[in-house]
């Protein structure tokens, strides 16, 4: 212990020791000290000369410290002093303390700090069994093991992230171990577990997408919250770093962000007050972190549907709109305003409805101006910073982009008929930093300009139409004219800036306002002065500034003969091309054609289409102006070395598919003609069958109508017709009382007789029945007589009789057909009912209608007894098929229980053919046997041997045994 205490910093007697001596020995009591106390205290010394002997106790104390992580986790403290320990070793955070000796190892050449961290991060991380154990420390609650563990964590990924990174990507639980710091209640350890966080995600989309789905989100949303978003303070620009690293460039948690509904809580964060002046720096660096979140959502080089859906939900929740106040409000940073221009820009580019919204957006002066408008006038105020106007051409490119009405809105401000001059408009504003005295005024001004002409023919044509007032005096020129006067002065203006930009811009200009516009040609190709400057510019030698403006003259040249419809005599496409073989050379024109896309800001422009320079002098060429130029290259080439032949016959070809397009157009609406009669035929057919089934269900109505009619005529006929008038009661009294009474006399006759056969049926059928209840008496004695007597109940297939079931349908028939026939009989009754009653009402008591009305009450009587009758038979048919129902199933047991029987018989025979077989063999090896013993007793009698036979052996045997009997007790 005294050793320690002179370690600590106590007196102690003797020579003093060096620096390596001391951590020699106290790595030696590290591994050496049996008892815990004094392994704590070694561990302590070591910490502190962690800082000073930093290389001497990380090449000698890495492999006891860890063992003691292994071995004494169960102690915290002696745990948190190992963790400190391997920090102070690991971290490049850490300042070093330059020892106090005057040893000779202070001379030594030693390796620098990061060195050092490295290559201990290396020793630590050799095995991965070490990084799991210090991750299950993070489990640990005591506060002195988990925040040493999450800052030795933090720096052994500083060190080496990839590598540290896949160690933790295997372990289990290990990522879930670190997002369980954001939970803890001490700051901390949570703010140190951002960081920690930081760290494990960068560059690692795997881990990303763990750490997103462990509900990190949520959580990092929460702190932002709590800590009060972008007036917090530094725990909110780690949290804001954080999701900066889970989110760009990983798709799948930028839509699990927007699913989640975690774009509608980012409007809070913009809710600035406008009273509010206080804008300190961290509040500036929190606001800018946010809006380059909302960037990181809606960035072009997102997915095209991610990036949709997330512009759709921040106008739908209203972040669109509060940032455009920010946008209008005053008193902001120039930063911030610069950030969120660009922020506004990428949430517009692209969507309609954002667009829309943006073009009614007013600034709040008097009188109100549009947004827009505000902004390109800062744009061409050479006085604003470089980096904002930047912005707003950006914002003004993403506002045009895929924007026709956007667009047609822009170039109508050209237009003379829409001018208004007591307000300021957005063209007047791009005319003016067109023809301005600062080149970058007139750069932003043409390819804004160029940008509302994008993709859009009908304003490129609208556009020739634009009229400038040049000087008093003098008569107005066009747009294009006066772009192309410009150009030809050159150096002649004195301009602040380059005048190379200047010229580029109004080359992008003209190239993009031409290219696909044959009228824009035309009147390009009608000023005389046009096509002799672009060749004198492309055939002169200029130094390599001037090289991207001779690669536009070519291009700009090009166009005019890829997109010529030789309307002017001079400036056909074959003189153009024999002009430039005279005059410049075809390999050359190519060669300088060849001047834009090698030039070294070409590939720059076209990574990205937002414009980033860090001075004004390298705005040079713009993105949608790259893209144009790699269509255009290879079709001007191949426009310019093409013959007159090749022109010629793809002349040929253009007019032979100009009128097979005419050809195909006439089908299309023969076609589209056809289609329409063929519908409106089957609408007719449509009618048609519908009016056929209504007239088919009216025929159907009318026909039960008829035979409807038809019967109540025919009752009638029965009856007697009614009597509509006095005059005609007699005569149709006689008529019924001479020949009605008759028809029924004989009607009642004949149902007389058929009662006589419904009776002999009825004792048909009775006789049938007493025949079934017998046939079922002795199958019920057969079914209780047991399974022996089953054979009787089946024929000789094997199959149980058909007949009684035949009798019994048959029986059922009948009684059916009887059941008919007494309907039809009460039927008739109820006729017979009805005509008594007319005849009494036209008779005077008739007598033949009495004994009429008499014979039917008879006859009622008997059909009543019949009905009862019918009823009985019912019943025992009901009875009848009950008791067959019951005899199936006996029956059906029976079967099964035969069946049962004879699968035991046929086994039983089977084994009493194989118990014979065996019996078989064993006589025949009994014979064997015998005929064996009896050869073996003549041979031994041969030999002279006493044999005695079985019968004497028997014989002897029973004497012995009645002599044992005969003996007394």
């Amino acid at each position: 212990m005294n050793f320690l205490r002179g370690v600590m910093g106590g007196q102690s007697a003797g020579p003093q020791r060096s620096g390596a001596e001391t951590v020699q020995k106290l790595c030696d009591r590290v591994a050496s000290a049996t008892l815990l106390e004094d392994r704590r205290d070694a561990v302590r010394a070591l910490k502190s000369l962690s800082k000073k002997y930093r290389l001497e106790v990380g090449s000698q104390a890495m492999e006891h410290l860890i063992n003691v992580l292994q071995m004494d986790r169960s102690d915290s403290e002696i745990i948190g002093y190992t963790l400190d320990t391997l920090y102070n070793l690991i971290s490049n955070d850490v300042e070093e303390e330059e020892p106090a000796d005057g040893s000779e190892e202070e001379h030594v050449q030693k390796p620098s700090s990061e060195d050092l961290a490295v290559q201990y991060t290396e020793i630590f991380i050799k095995q991965p069994d070490n990084l799991t154990l210090l991750l299950s420390l993070l489990e640990e609650f005591d506060f002195p093991v988990r925040w040493p563990a999450v800052k030795l964590l933090t720096a052994l990924l500083k060190n080496l992230g990839p590598q540290v990174q896949q160690i933790i990507l295997v372990s289990p639980m290990g990522v879930s171990r670190m997002m369980d710091l954001l939970a803890d209640s001490r700051e901390v350890i949570r703010n140190d577990g951002l960081l920690l966080l930081q760290q494990l995600t960068k560059g690692n989309a795997a881990i990303q997408k763990i750490v997103a789905f462990e509900s990190a989100f949520e959580r990092l949303l929460d702190i932002i919250t709590e800590e009060g978003m972008s007036d917090g303070g530094i725990v909110v620009e780690d949290c804001l770093l954080l999701l900066l690293n889970l989110m760009k460039n990983n798709s799948s948690n930028q839509n699990f962000f927007k699913e989640g509904s975690y774009i509608q809580r980012m409007k809070t964060w913009f809710e600035v007050a406008e009273e509010n002046l206080n804008w300190s720096a961290q509040k500036v660096t929190n606001l800018h972190l946010m809006l380059q979140l909302v960037r990181v959502l809606v960035s072009p080089v997102n997915p095209p549907g991610a990036t949709s859906n997330c512009q759709k939900s921040a106008y739908q929740c209203g972040l669109l709109q509060q940032l455009c106040t920010i946008l209008m409000a005053t008193g902001v940073p120039a930063d911030i305003l610069t950030e969120t221009i660009n922020t506004v820009s990428e949430v517009i580019r692209g969507s309609q409805v954002n667009q829309d919204y943006f073009a009614s957006v007013n600034a709040p002066s008097n009188p109100p101006r549009p947004a827009i408008v505000v902004l390109l006038m800062s744009m061409v105020n050479e006085r604003q910073p470089f980096v904002l106007r930047c912005a707003v051409l950006y914002c003004f490119q993403c506002f045009l982009y895929k924007n026709q009405r956007g667009q047609a809105e822009i170039v109508a401000t050209l237009l003379p008929t829409t001018i208004d001059a007591n307000s300021i408009s957005a063209g007047q504003l791009l005319c003016g930093g067109l023809f301005s005295a600062d080149s970058l005024s007139n750069w932003c001004a043409a390819v804004a300009l160029a940008h509302a002409l994008q993709d859009n023919s009908v304003q490129k044509e609208q556009l020739l139409r634009v009229q400038l007032a040049t000087s008093l005096g003098n008569p107005p020129v066009s747009l294009l004219q006066q772009c192309t006067n410009i150009l030809s002065q050159g150096d002649k203006i004195n301009r602040r800036g380059s005048n190379v930009q200047t010229r580029v811009g109004l080359l992008m200009l003209l190239s993009t306002w031409m290219t696909d516009c044959p009228i824009a040609v035309t009147h390009f190709l009608h000023n005389q002065t046009n096509v002799p400057f672009l060749t004198a510019q492309i055939s002169e030698n200029l130094g390599e500034e001037e090289q991207l403006v001779q690669g536009l003259c070519a291009l700009l040249l090009g166009i005019c003969i890829y997109d010529n419809e030789n309307t002017l005599e001079n400036y056909t496409k074959e003189k153009l091309k024999q002009l430039i073989e005279k005059r410049i050379g075809k390999e050359i024109f190519i060669e300088k054609l060849a001047y834009i896309s090698k030039h070294e800001l070409y590939s720059r422009a076209g990574q990205k289409p937002q414009p980033s320079y860090s001075i004004p002098e390298q705005m040079l060429l713009d993105h949608e102006f790259t893209k144009l130029v790699k269509e255009l290259e290879a079709l001007i080439i191949k426009a310019v070395q093409k013959s007159s032949e090749d022109d010629k016959k793809e002349e040929e070809v253009k007019k032979s598919l100009e009128q097979h397009d005419s050809i195909v157009s006439q089908y299309k609406v023969l076609i589209r003609e056809q289609d329409m009669q063929l519908n409106e035929l089957k609408k007719q057919v449509t009618a048609l069958i519908t009016q056929n089934e209504q007239s088919q269900t009216t025929i159907t109505q009318q026909a039960a109508q008829i035979q409807q009619l038809k019967d109540q005529y025919n009752l009638l006929k029965i009856q007697g017709k009614p009597v509509d008038s006095h005059h005609h009661m007699h005569s149709e009294a006689a008529q019924i009382n001479g020949i009605q009474p008759k028809a029924d006399v004989e009607e009642i006759g004949r149902l007389q007789e058929e009662l006589e056969q419904l009776k002999k049926q009825h004792g048909i059928l009775e006789g049938q029945l007493a025949e079934k209840d017998s046939i079922i008496d002795k199958m019920q004695t057969s079914q209780i007589s047991g399974n022996n007597d089953t054979d009787d109940c089946t024929d000789n297939s094997g199959e149980p009789t058909a007949a009684p079931y035949k009798e019994l349908e048959t029986l059922r028939t009948l009684v059916q057909t009887q059941a008919a026939e007494i309907s039809q009989l009460q039927a008739k009754k109820q006729e017979l009912e009805n005509q008594p009653a007319a005849m009494t009402g036209l008779g005077s008591g008739d007598v033949d209608c009495d004994s009429a009305l008499r014979r039917i009450t008879q006859l009622e009587s008997r059909v009543s007894v019949l009905v009862d009758e019918n009823q009985q038979l019912k019943g025992q048919v009901r009875v009848l098929t009950e008791e067959k129902e019951s005899l199936d199933q006996q029956l059906t047991r029976t079967n099964n229980t035969v069946v049962i029987l004879q699968t035991d018989k046929s086994r039983l025979q089977q084994e009493l053919v194989e118990s014979k077989k065996e019996q078989d063999d064993l006589l025949v090896l009994l014979a064997d046997q015998d005929q064996k013993i009896f050869s073996l007793k003549n041979k031994l009698k041969e030999l002279g041997e006493a044999i005695e036979d079985e019968d004497d052996m028997e014989s002897g045997d029973q004497d012995d045994d009645d002599y044992d009997d005969d003996e007394p007790n």
